[in-house]
């Protein structure tokens, strides 16, 4: 177990101080990492803190007074695991700031969802399940942009990545254990390449919205470009989504398929200067999507509560939840509600299944092929 004192802390805010430390962590077997940022009135996060450790030294670089350096990509790069827990907006901090990700990459939430437990459990939790150790709270909304950081606030950052450690130790015993460590890595280099090319996603965004059921073929049409047009703009300005435009102002402007500036006024949430600036280009994807052929135009979503989609879920979901129990594991870490939802419509509308793929869909396709089969006769 750690016996970090708040002594043990080096704050960088040098390139060559960021080197040396480095250095200093060149031969090391794991490195654990973590961020602070700050992403209240941006589309991209703001790198307020970057904190590394190897052992019972934590290292925090200043972003706003230190470039990343050649030295700390390299080590990002090399062959130590990198740990980090729920990592999702750290790797878009790296990719921001260093303009590379951590690699090879291990989540610890993640781990601890192969484990049997909560596969969203925090990192305070966590730590306390591990390590024994219960964690100040205190700083948890701090300010990390502004300078200087107080000795708490350095202990609290500092904390993040020292107890991490531990933590793996201990997982990896049991992971290994239970033979999982494989399904592990294979997770975390999919959160590597999901994180490499997250601007592909933005045609897909439209899929997040539980009421596409609701919308006919032109209308789901409108409402992916418009999410679409959304996501490249809120990147372009660099404002947060619901600054530009909420996905619920424009699902009811796909409902409504506006024909004029007047008609658009009229959906709930359209406020004068929102459609004196963005309603050309609103009016432009409904009417692009009116004027889709009937051939290209997406097919409408299957009403989730109609029996014939209610029973196939429900099919599905007892796959699902079998094999999760006979694994000792929570179902949504073998298979999201979402990705159940996806092959419920595909069997519906007749299209290629989007099975899953490496070692879960060794032990579900097979099943989860035959449910299928079985309700559609």
């Amino acid at each position: 177990m750690s016996s970090f004192q708040p002594a043990d802390i080096s704050w960088i805010a040098s390139p060559q101080a960021l080197d040396d430390a480095c250095q200093q962590l060149a031969d090391a077997p794991v490195i654990a990492l973590d961020t602070e940022f700050f992403r209240e009135k941006t589309f991209f996060p703001i790198p307020a803190l970057i904190q590394f450790s190897a052992g019972e030294h934590a290292f925090l670089i200043d972003p706003l007074a230190t470039p990343c350096t050649d030295a700390f990509r390299a080590l990002l790069q090399n062959q130590a695991i990198k740990l980090l827990h729920a990592c999702s907006e750290d790797l878009e901090v790296f990719q921001i700031w260093a303009g590379v990700l951590p690699s090879p990459l291990i989540d610890t939430q993640v781990a601890q969802g192969f484990l049997g437990e909560n596969p969203s459990m925090g990192y305070q939790k966590l730590v306390e399940a591990w390590v024994g150790r219960t964690l100040p709270k205190e700083e948890t909304r701090s300010n990390w942009l502004e300078r200087p950081l107080s000795s708490a606030q350095c202990e609290y950052a500092a904390l993040d990545v020292i107890y991490l450690l531990d933590v793996w130790a201990k997982q990896r015993e049991q992971l290994e254990h239970l033979d999982r460590f494989a399904w592990l890595e294979s997770d975390c280099r999919q959160l590597i390449d999901q994180a490499g090319r997250s601007d592909d996603n933005d045609t897909q965004w439209y899929t997040r919205q539980r009421q596409l059921w609701r919308l006919t073929a032109p209308q789901l049409k409108a409402y992916q470009l418009m999410t679409t047009w959304r996501e490249g703009e809120t990147r372009r300005r660099d404002i947060p989504r619901n600054w530009l435009i909420s996905d619920k102002h424009l699902m009811a402007i796909a409902e409504a398929m506006p024909a004029n500036r007047y008609e658009l006024a009229r959906v709930e949430g359209m406020t004068p200067p929102l459609v004196k600036k963005e309603g050309d280009a609103l009016l432009g994807f409904v009417k692009q999507a009116q004027h889709t052929p009937s051939e290209v135009l997406p097919t409408p979503w299957p009403d989730p509560m109609q029996p014939a989609f209610k029973h196939r879920f429900k099919a599905l979901k007892k796959v699902v939840k079998g094999h999760a129990d006979e694994l000792g594991l929570a179902p949504e870490v073998l298979l999201r509600r979402r990705d159940l939802e996806a092959l419920v419509m595909q069997s519906l509308a007749g299209t290629p299944l989007t099975l899953p793929t490496g070692w879960r869909g060794e032990r579900l396709n097979d099943d989860l092929t035959k449910a299928l089969e079985a309700q559609a006769e």
